[in-house]
Order: C-alpha cells, then sequence, then structure tokens
C-alpha cells in the first residue's frame, strides 16, 4: 500500500483504532500470552548423540544443542582454533586487551590438558574482567556522567556507578542482587553510613541506575510538570529496554502496536517510580559542606541580581552583562565529594495517570503499582499508591526465579558479547518484531543454569567459553558450502570474526605502545581535545584536562562519558552516543577510521613510543624488530611474505612509521 501525505495519518488512525478496539480491556487473549519470550521457560534435555565422533567434540552442553542444529541443516563445525588463536580472542573477549607474547608463548607450550581452562579461570579472575565486562553493562544502561542538553550539566560522583558496576562484575556479584541494588539500592539504606565499603553506601550508589538518562534542566518553571514526567519517562523506559528486553516505552502514548502491553501496563510500572526523586548525598565533613553551601548561596545570590538587571537591560547593556552573568557561573564553587543517588520523597509522589499521548497536560485514569498484566491474572489488582518499598516490590518480581524474561535477556548479552550475535539478535526486544530465538532450547538451557546456579554469570561464561563451539576455527576449506547452507552462519559452523570495538582498539594501542595506565576506580579523567571542540560546549571550562600526563593513558572506561563531547578517535569507531540504550556496538568502515589511525595525534604519539619500546627490547637489528612487533601487536610472527615487506619498508622509512603500521594491519584490528 502506497503511503503519501495524505494516506499515512489515515493508516495510522486505523491501526490505532484496530489496537484501541482489541486491547480496550485489563484481559488478554491466548494468542497475546503465548509469544515465546512470554512463556515460561522449558527444561530442554541436553541432546545425546551416537557416532563417536560427535560425542568426542562435545566439551560442554553448549555443544550438544550447537550440533543438534548443525546436524539438522547437514553441516559439521570447523576445526579447532590455533592455540595462539585462541589465547588471544579468548583474552580480548575477557579483558578487552591483547595477550603479552610472554602470556602467548607459556599457554602454546603448556601440555597439560586444563591448560585452556586455567587461562579461562585466570581471566575471569583478572580485574580487567570487570573493567572490559562493565562497559557492556555501561553500554546497556546508557551510562553518562552528564545530563545532555544545551547545559549538560556534570553530576558529581556519577562515576562512583561505573566503579560499582566493574566491582560487581569482577566480584561476580549475583545478577538478582545486581539488579535489586539498581532498582532499588536506596530502599535497603536503615542507617547512616559508615566506612566506603559499607553495604548501604554501595546500595545508594547502585540506585544512581535512576540517574543515567539525559535530563533538561532549562524547562522553567510552567513546565515542572513536563520535567517530570520526562525523568519518569526515562526511568521507567530503560527498565523494559535493560532488564526486560521488551520495548516498553513504544507503550506510552498509546497501548503498544505489536506487543501484548496496554498503555495501562506503561503507567503502572511507571507508578513503582513515582515517590522516587534524585538525591546527591554530599560525603564531605559537615564543617566544609557548610563552607561550602555559603559560597555557593554567595556566588547564586550575585547571579540572580544579574539575571533581574538582565530582565530589564537594553540591546547596548545585554552584552557586558551576559559577560557577567558567565563570570559569576566560573566562580561557583567546583563540587562536594558526592553520592549520585535517589531517595523516595512521599510527600512529593508524582500522581501517575494515563496520559493521552503522553501529555502532562493531559491526565487520564489514575493508576497505582502493577507489573505488566499481560504476566499477571486477568484483572489482577493494583498495589496502593502509597505502597511501602515499591521499587523492591519491582525487583522482586523481576528476579523471581520463574520470570520468563530476566535470566533470558542477560545469557542473551553474555553470548552476543562472545559470538557477536546473540541467540536472539535483538537483545533489547524480545517481543513480536524483535528476532526469534535461534538455539530456544539452549537459550533456556543457559537461562535455567543462571537461575539454578546462583545467579553467577561467569559459570555462564565457563560453559561458553570452555565450549567447543567457542574454539572452532574462524575459517574452514568448504566454507562455501556452508554459506550456502546458513549465509548468516546464525548456527555457528565456524567463529565469527569480528573488528575490536573503541576502547579495545585505544586500549590495545596504549598496551602495545608500552604506555597503558592500569589504576583502577576513582574519579574519570578529560584527556587532551582539540580546543575547537572544547568551545563548542556550553561552558569551556567544563573540560578540565588531567594535570598528571600518566592519566591520559588510562584505560578507556575511565575517561569520562561527557554526552556532549565524544572523544574523536572514539567516536569514528562506533562508541555509542550515550543518548540510548546500545544494545550492540556496531563496526561501520569508512575513511576517518584510516585517518585517524595514521594522522591522528593518539596514534602518532603511541607509534612513537611502540618504536622506542622495539629499540629497547629487540635492540637495532631491523630483522628483530621486525619479529617483535608482530609478536606485540599481533601475537604471532610474521608470515614470510610480511617480514619481506617490512623489511623493505624499514630500508626507507623510519621506524616509528613502520609502527604507525603496526597499528593500521588487520591482525591488530580484527580477533580471529
Amino acid at each position: 500500500m502506497r503511503r503519501d501525505k495524505q494516506t499515512l495519518p489515515l493508516f495510522a488512525v486505523i491501526c490505532l483504532f484496530i489496537t484501541a478496539a482489541v486491547a480496550a480491556s485489563d484481559e488478554y487473549s491466548a494468542d497475546e500470552r503465548a509469544h515465546w519470550s512470554l512463556q515460561p521457560r522449558a527444561r530442554p534435555a541436553v541432546p545425546s548423540f551416537d557416532e563417536a565422533s560427535d560425542r568426542d567434540w562435545i566439551s560442554t552442553p553448549v555443544d550438544a544443542f550447537m550440533l543438534s542444529k548443525l546436524k539438522q541443516r547437514d553441516l559439521q563445525p570447523a576445526g579447532e582454533a590455533d592455540r595462539v588463536t585462541l589465547i588471544r580472542r579468548v583474552t580480548f573477549g575477557l579483558t578487552g586487551l591483547p595477550p603479552t607474547p610472554e602470556e602467548i608463548a607459556a599457554f602454546f607450550h603448556d601440555a597439560s590438558p586444563d591448560a585452556y581452562q586455567r587461562l579461562v579461570d585466570r581471566l575471569l579472575a583478572s580485574p580487567r574482567y570487570g573493567e572490559h565486562w562493565g562497559q557492556h553493562w555501561l553500554d546497556v544502561v546508557r551510562y553518562a556522567e552528564t545530563e545532555g542538553f544545551e547545559y549538560d550539566r556534570h553530576r558529581p560522583g556519577a562515576w562512583r556507578y561505573r566503579d560499582y558496576v566493574i566491582g560487581a562484575w569482577n566480584g561476580d556479584k549475583p545478577y538478582d542482587q545486581f539488579v535489586t541494588e539498581q532498582l532499588a539500592g536506596d530502599e535497603m539504606v536503615s542507617r547512616p553510613l559508615s566506612t566506603p565499603e559499607d553495604a548501604q553506601r554501595i546500595s545508594l550508589v547502585a540506585a544512581g541506575f535512576h540517574r543515567l538518562g539525559p535530563v533538561r534542566r532549562n524547562a522553567g518553571n510552567a513546565d515542572v510538570a513536563f520535567s517530570r514526567n520526562e525523568v519518569l519517562t526515562e526511568m521507567t523506559d530503560i527498565i523494559g529496554t535493560a532488564l526486560l528486553g521488551m520495548t516498553l516505552g513504544c507503550a506510552r502514548c498509546h497501548d503498544h502496536m505489536f506487543d501484548p502491553i496496554r498503555q495501562k501496563d506503561y503507567y503502572r510500572m511507571q507508578a513503582f517510580l513515582a515517590a522516587t526523586h534524585e538525591h546527591d548525598l554530599w560525603l564531605a565533613p559537615l564543617n566544609e559542606q557548610r563552607t561550602w553551601q555559603a559560597r555557593l548561596d554567595k556566588v547564586n545570590g550575585e547571579i540572580q541580581k544579574v539575571k533581574e538587571l538582565l530582565e530589564q537591560a537594553d540591546a547596548a547593556t545585554r552584552p557586558q552583562l551576559e559577560q557577567q552573568l558567565k563570570d559569576l557561573e566560573y566562580q561557583l564553587p567546583p563540587p562536594l565529594d558526592t553520592i549520585s543517588s535517589v531517595r523516595n520523597v512521599d510527600e512529593q509522589r508524582t500522581p501517575i495517570h494515563v496520559l493521552s499521548r503522553g501529555d502532562a497536560g493531559k491526565p487520564g485514569d489514575a493508576v497505582g503499582m502493577r507489573v505488566l498484566g499481560v504476566l499477571l491474572p486477568d484483572a489482577a489488582a493494583e498495589l496502593p499508591a502509597d505502597s511501602a518499598q515499591p521499587k523492591t516490590k519491582l525487583a522482586e518480581w523481576l528476579i523471581e526465579p520463574d520470570h520468563p524474561l530476566t535470566a533470558r535477556v542477560i545469557v542473551n548479552r553474555i553470548w552476543q558479547y562472545h559470538f557477536g550475535t546473540g541467540l536472539v539478535r535483538t537483545p533489547n526486544d524480545f517481543g513480536l518484531n524483535g528476532d526469534r530465538p535461534s538455539h530456544p532450547e539452549l537459550l533456556d538451557y543457559l537461562a535455567n543454569e543462571l537461575v539454578d546456579g546462583g545467579w553467577r554469570l561467569k559459570s555462564i561464561h565457563r560453559l561458553i567459553l570452555l565450549s567447543s563451539t567457542y574454539r572452532q576455527s574462524s575459517r574452514r576449506p568448504d566454507e562455501t558450502a556452508a554459506i550456502e547452507i546458513d549465509p548468516g552462519n546464525r548456527l555457528l559452523w565456524r567463529f565469527p570474526r569480528r573488528r575490536l570495538q573503541a576502547q579495545e582498539i585505544r586500549d590495545g594501542m596504549l598496551m602495545i605502545a608500552g604506555r597503558l595506565n592500569l589504576r583502577s576506580g576513582g574519579p574519570s579523567v578529560m584527556v587532551p581535545v582539540e580546543q575547537d571542540l572544547v568551545n563548542l560546549l556550553y561552558k569551556p571550562s567544563q573540560w578540565e584536562m588531567a594535570s598528571d600526563p600518566a592519566d591520559h593513558h588510562r584505560r578507556s572506561v575511565y575517561l569520562i562519558a561527557k554526552r556532549n563531547l565524544r572523544l574523536p578517535f572514539m567516536e569514528v569507531f562506533d562508541q555509542p552516543d550515550l543518548q540510548t540504550s546500545c544494545a550492540r556496538r556496531e563496526s561501520s568502515t569508512h575513511a576517518p577510521q584510516a585517518l585517524e589511525l595514521l594522522n591522528g595525534e593518539l596514534a602518532n604519539e603511541l607509534a612513537a613510543a611502540l618504536a622506542q619500546r622495539l629499540i629497547d627490547e629487540a635492540g637495532p637489528d631491523a630483522s628483530r624488530q621486525v619479529e617483535r612487533a608482530f609478536l606485540i601487536a599481533a601475537g604471532r610472527p610474521p608470515t614470510d611474505r610480511e617480514r619481506r615487506l617490512a623489511l623493505e619498508f624499514l630500508s626507507q622509512q623510519p621506524l616509528q612509521e613502520f609502527a604507525l603500521a603496526m597499528f593500521n594491519l588487520n591482525a591488530f584490528l580484527y580477533v580471529d
């Protein structure tokens, strides 16, 4: 049907009318409840095989499920990757960093039968694991330390949430506890805080989850209701996206067009957050707080005076007053040491109504708290609006052992980060418009293993990483025939090759150049940026470059996540925009990437460092320098052709140019 400017509105109206007619009540049809992701998890039996060769290939139950699907399509898995490829793959996969030449050699020569298992366990125990996998979670929850929009105000202490996430992954915090602390951490606090390790203090930091969305601060008093509605919308939508894997936000303005989520369902979910308001908890001593507040009040008072004056000023005097206002803003005291969190304020609980078209100015029926109706009996009662511990009740529902979505969603994310594509290819959408699982029995098996194993995620990693499926080569001689049967490699008849992500490229370059600073945690770092970019900020003074040059070489996860200024190097390699949940990073290929790696300041600075490292470790001999360079950057010796070309290049070009070329090798930028 052709949809031009005249027919599109009519088409939309018809769709909305049909949706409203079908979904006018709180009842859900059998068809609506029948979608695969809303069904209870099955308890599938692990497939068995008659042939000895098949049984020998199976290392973990993962392989049995994968092999069963392969055999249904007359496919066989690829052979096992060589040890050099395997250690580079799993080291990048778990830590986001390359293995050292010494680590590669040790693994290559380790003939013990459990060598690979010990390698996996060592990497899972490394603090680098939490830094890498914490970044995956930060992508999903659209973590940023600034509020976006025009002013992009910084949230003091926001970095503590990042450190909380990294610590949770490193400590293998049970996922049900991880979810509960983020949703309801503020409701866990029952006494004053004490030490920095106080569990209640940690839970307050975790509750900063609700503060991660962009926030508009300049709406004005006339738009207070609008601003509050936008905050509640951000808090509600991310619960659906990150934890449920459902496009809950699509029901904000009307009943969901595809999934069995009524508009009333959306606002019932929002009601769990009605009393939640932002809360910055100062950690400085009381006398320091008083001094800071006095200074703040004084400068703010002067700012307000200049603003009455601005309202009355004519065109001739306005520029001077505007400059005076900016000067005063620079005099505001820097923020105190802070936990950026939330708290329930019962007297400021927002009455939750079903809003016509999502407009806060058009409230409809008032609603109370209730989870998604399609997962409840028809006409299930709402909780009273003033129910105690509302977010805890929401968290308890999400982590019920038999919840159909929560465990499936997180094990699918883990699978995706190991193989590039999830068992469900749409990790943020398990609804009707999303993908169906390629291996539904395996998805349920992994979800069951997670719940039965106490929600420990490292055990899921081990099931996947120790499998023969994961250890396959990325190449096979009969690839053409396999592609004809399964062009997208959905059945994983070989391991999918991938390009490194932005932070892996930057961190890998720092590491092979010998410059990576592995200091963990603490306030985020601002690195040198072109002044033209800084000048585009509303308040350029916000960008305060770290004074210690060693901090410029911290891991990428510790660089400030500022919405209105992304580092060009990170942006060009597909870093998320921090505005919405990033379910899966893209891997684009375009000219600015090559320009950044050849002409960028970071690339050339690190090429000089790598050249010096090669001199220090290999001496002046060009052949030894080439050998060492490939071991460091590619994790393997050069091929005969690579050695010949490299030596020809070095006979005409300086070592730094050769080092720069190493950053541009596919052997460095890709993982097989």
